[in-house]
């Protein structure tokens, strides 16, 4: 079978596929392949970017292990079977009064890929979502079953793994009661921003903003958790319109003209930054952190130390004045916590995520090179599951676990099953 990303970034064809339904399975089929000398690589949704997920010669695809389980007296804890869509999960906790206490932007990922590549979403306060991992059964190549937990190697190494050291097929999570949302969302002058950064960061429990190059507005979003009852979702029509036909119908559009019209860009992004209106609405929480993207982009992201982010930004503001690239999609600005997950872009360090978007049909090499060169410069740390083009050398200086995680490698998979070129230059041979 052929296998691409949801991006088509990457393929490749005549992939063989599993789709195990239990551990054992697993097991028995990582065995085989590693007594065959075959490669093998866990796929999920195909949403990351990076050719991280490539198969060369084996595909394990997990979809068939889905369940979700709450742990009796375990304060919230819940088992969930690795190949679950975060949609699904949202749906089955929040039928429990459970919740996750935080989320990206969409909910189309399998768990596992999503966590092996540090998915994270944004709160000042708050972590990504592999902070919520407990526990993890791992099946490394040679076929044993690993139940993991906190204060372990391979649990530290596991809860962003890039799938290189085993395959992941059950997750502990932690989880809090079910909350709501208020979103307020508008524009502001992009100076206004980043004339304090810390105080927006501070003003909601999840902030983040989005910044049309070309133009000199920000489109910020707050989210504030609320305890109460109060506050209505979007009505059914507005979301229609806002989010499905303007959000992602009109922008396919705008992004094509874009693509066939270069010249026409800033003048595009000046139009779509003018559209932006303000709204506020209460819903679940996963019903507001998570929307519909159907327009095709590739994406590099990076995580800064929080205050490298101002002088980053205008750095990029400096480069797109000075080129006209024509970039058409916003950067987006997201902000963590320091965390302790060893290869988390937020470990040991306050943190604002920065990406970088371009259509698919715009040509991304220039910009994204030009991009690189700039988080490069304040030590940011790519973003797994994006496209970047850092290599083991470099990441070994940015993430000061890097040598821990690759000794936790050399046990689990010495004979390199779980491997293919990308993970060879991020990782080493």
């Amino acid at each position: 079978m052929r296998w691409s990303n949801w991006a088509d970034t990457s393929s490749v064809c005549g992939i063989e596929v599993a789709e195990p339904a239990a551990t054992a399975e697993v097991s028995a089929f990582l065995r085989e392949a590693s007594e065959h000398g075959r490669r093998v690589r866990p796929i999920g949704a195909g949403h990351s970017f990076s050719a991280v997920a490539r198969p060369v010669d084996l595909a394990v695809d997990l979809r068939r292990l889905c369940g979700v389980r709450v742990i009796a007296d375990g304060g919230g804890r819940v088992r969930v079977g690795a190949g679950i869509v975060l949609g699904d999960l949202n749906a089955a906790l929040a039928a429990q009064g459970l919740a996750l206490p935080n989320l990206g932007d969409i909910d189309r990922q399998r768990l596992a890929g999503a966590l092996a590549t540090g998915t994270h979403g944004t709160g000042g306060r708050l972590h990504g979502l592999a902070s919520a991992v407990t526990g993890l059964t791992v099946v490394t190549p040679d076929g044993q079953i690993h139940a993991t937990a906190p204060g372990d190697g391979l649990f530290e190494a596991a809860r962003i793994s890039l799938g290189a050291l085993g395959v992941v097929t059950e997750v502990e999570l932690a989880t809090v009661p079910a909350f709501r949302l208020r979103a307020e969302e508008g524009p502001e002058p992009l100076d206004a921003v980043l004339a304090d950064v810390d105080a927006f960061v501070a003003s909601a429990d999840h902030a983040e903003f989005f910044w049309f190059p070309h133009t000199r507005i920000a489109s910020t979003r707050r989210n504030h958790r609320v305890d109460d009852g109060g506050g209505r979702p979007l009505p059914r029509w507005q979301s229609h319109l806002s989010d499905h036909l303007l959000g992602n119908r009109a922008y396919e559009l705008v992004n094509r003209v874009g693509a066939a019209r270069p010249g026409w860009v800033p003048a595009l992004n000046r139009l779509s930054a003018a559209t932006l209106g303000r709204r506020t609405y209460t819903d679940a929480s996963a019903q507001v952190f998570c929307s519909e993207r159907s327009v095709r982009f590739a994406e590099s992201e990076y995580a800064l130390p929080r205050a490298a982010v101002v002088p980053a930004l205008r750095d990029l503001r400096a480069w797109f004045d000075r080129t006209r690239a024509a970039v058409t999609f916003p950067l987006e600005v997201r902000f963590l916590a320091a965390d302790d997950v060893w290869l988390s872009g937020a470990q040991g360090r306050d943190t604002a995520y920065v990406a970088c978007h371009q259509h698919v049909r715009g040509g991304f090499a220039d910009v994204f090179a030009a991009f690189e060169t700039i988080m490069a410069a304040y030590d940011g740390r790519p973003h797994w599951g994006k496209l970047h083009t850092v290599d083991a050398a470099r990441l070994a200086e940015l993430h000061p676990h890097f040598e821990d995680f690759l000794a936790v490698r050399e046990r689990c998979d010495p004979a390199r099953v779980l491997t293919n070129p990308h993970l060879e230059r991020i990782l080493g041979p």
